[in-house]
């Protein structure tokens, strides 16, 4: 027989099943139904449900059928009207009938720990969430334990003594079935520690536009709990919350999948199976926004690598070192290791949580698919993820509620992480306040250079301006006196010899074979200070350099020849 796809759905009054059974015959199909029990068949289909509330036949049931879809849609009073029947989406939970709860498994391992009936969490109970204490005690967990336990609820082991080939691509610890979970610890903290990146991190830290843009997008569950905070705020009753959440045909064919099974937990296994639920939902929810939504290759990676559950088998007693850890992880291993990512999905699983279990399987589901798309990642689907899968659709709304409250209340910081992380960003940001006055001293004393040298090349703009125009001058002067040279050079050449005659042995700037810069510059103080020395040879030597001038032309010309043979001597003079 064939278990054929269907839908469950309900108004006030009336159940709704829509069963979908392409080719089957009109005319030969048989539905029964009474109080929670529904059975429907239509060869070679045949449908059996355990329904979460009553119906009753009272004459107002209705049957029709779409030929063209091949479904058959069927509407069934409630018992009573008005009530509303919670998880019909729990497709795998309806299908096979309930049985009476026991202590004890139907097989039992001989020489397996029994679990006795005070030690089977009962459903109405309120969990606690309080750590667990218990003495120490100096014997080893191996030596009590040889076979050590791992898997949902600690149910598993031994599995991975028949893997040792796809073993190291799954999980980081190297031998999981003897290796207990004190030490899982300890070998996990000291993997982080090596791991962990400082230079990764803080380059993500300080350069975090890519970070920024993945904390921007609002994955399903956002729009989802939106709404539910809306459906709050106008007084709506808390059991609808579960429609809000839909499945998709891909995600109910899979529901139609598994095999529905009891899970006998005593308290410590439920409060396992808690915790390790968030733990598996903090990575998923940074998978889910780090790639916004669009898996990839490195999806099945990302989540097992972020969850110890997964990676570590580890075990919890508290959900603040379950957040501890995920925060230490997700700044070790992934491509961005932020510390808002970690906040941003510890926000997401809190929202996940107070969906109730619809939100929480649909997450389950994904994963579950991704791992199945992953080899060998589909081994920690037959380790956890299936069995999560069933699970949840038993599970009690109001502990997922209360697991959501006691997630609220935990606090995290980056001190706890023990990774030093403040630390490392105060050292980084004093790095660059040092770069930054740094290249602040550089750009100032490189304007002022600039500007000196602009204010030095002015300068000497200006200084070769007025030499050219002293030269020009100079070169004026001359021209004019060079035409007269010839007629007075044979009046004025024995006076010129003998005053230069007499200042070389007057003993002037001229014993100097090579004379200095500044008194290069300056020959009209150089030819003062010889004309001081002189004396009365210089006057009686002008009064004859005039009476000359004056026979040999005109009072105009005359000055003209007095300046070019006063100029000529203040030239001559220092060379000889």
């Amino acid at each position: 027989m064939l278990t054929p796809a269907f839908d469950l759905s309900q108004d006030p009054d009336f159940l709704i099943i829509a069963i979908r059974v392409p080719y089957a015959r009109v005319s030969e199909f048989d539905v029964y139904f009474e109080g929670v029990d529904f059975k429907f068949y239509a060869k070679p289909y045949f449908l059996r449900l355990t329904l979460p509330g009553r119906i009753t036949e009272n004459g107002n049931e209705q049957g029709s059928y779409d030929a063209d879809k091949g479904i058959f849609t069927i509407r069934l009073p409630k018992e009573t009207p008005g009530q509303h029947f919670e998880g019909l989406n729990m497709l795998t939970a309806l299908l096979a009938p309930k049985k009476s709860r026991t202590a004890k498994p139907l097989v039992e391992e001989i020489g397996a720990s029994k679990v006795s009936e005070e030690e089977v969490e009962d459903e109405d109970e309120e969990f606690d969430w309080e750590i667990e204490q218990s003495p120490y005690t100096e014997e080893s967990e191996s030596a009590l334990d040889p076979q050590c336990c791992y898997g949902f609820g600690n149910l598993r082991s031994g599995v991975f003594q028949r893997l040792q080939d796809e073993l190291s691509d799954v999980i980081d610890i190297k031998d999981p079935d003897l290796t207990p979970a004190a030490e899982r610890r300890q070998k996990r903290l000291a993997a982080e520690l090596t791991k962990f990146d400082s230079d990764h991190y803080l380059a993500d830290f300080f350069e975090d536009e890519a970070v920024e843009q993945v904390l921007k997008y609002n994955p399903w569950w956002t729009e989802v709990y939106s709404k539910r905070v809306t459906s709050l705020g106008e007084n709506r009753e808390q059991e609808n919350h579960d429609v809000l959440v839909s499945f998709s045909e891909e995600e109910k064919y899979q529901l139609r999948k598994f095999t529905n099974k009891s899970y006998v937990l005593d308290k410590r296994a439920l409060r396992q199976v808690y915790y390790s639920l968030i733990d598996i939902l903090l990575a998923y929810c940074y998978e889910t926004r780090v790639t916004e939504g669009e898996r990839n290759v490195e999806s099945a990676w990302t989540i097992r690598k972020l969850s110890p559950t997964l990676c570590w088998f580890e075990t919890w007693t508290n959900v603040h070192e379950i957040l501890v850890s995920f925060g230490r992880r997700v700044l070790s291993f992934p491509l961005y290791r932020h510390f808002k990512l970690v906040m941003k999905a510890y926000r997401d699983t809190i929202k996940i949580l107070q969906l109730g279990k619809s939100a929480v399987l649909k997450c389950l589901l994904d994963i579950h698919k991704i791992f199945q798309e992953n080899d060998p990642a589909y081994i920690l689907n037959d380790l956890y993820i299936s069995d999560y899968c069933v699970w949840i659709q038993k599970a009690k709304s109001k502990k997922l509620a209360a697991l959501s409250e006691a997630l609220k209340e935990v606090s995290l910081t980056k001190a706890q992480l023990g990774l030093e992380l403040e630390e490392l960003e105060a050292a980084a940001r004093l790095v660059q306040e040092e770069e930054t006055a740094s290249k602040a001293s550089h750009s100032v004393s490189g304007q002022q250079t600039s500007c000196s040298s602009s204010e030095g090349s002015d300068s000497e703009e200006s200084g070769s301006t007025t030499s050219s125009e002293t030269q020009d001058s100079e070169s004026e002067q001359e021209e004019p006196s060079e035409s007269k040279s010839e007629a007075t050079e044979s009046l004025c050449g024995p006076f010129v010899e003998e005053s230069s005659a007499l200042l070389i042995d007057a003993g002037g700037p001229c014993r100097d074979p090579v004379p200095s810069a500044d008194e290069s510059q300056e020959k009209p103080g150089t030819l003062s200070t010889v004309l001081d020395r002189t004396g009365p040879l210089i006057e009686e030597l002008g009064e004859q350099l005039a009476t000359v001038v004056q026979i040999s032309g005109t009072e105009s010309d005359a000055a003209g020849n007095h300046s070019s043979v006063q100029n000529r001597d203040t030239t001559q003079t220092p060379c000889d």
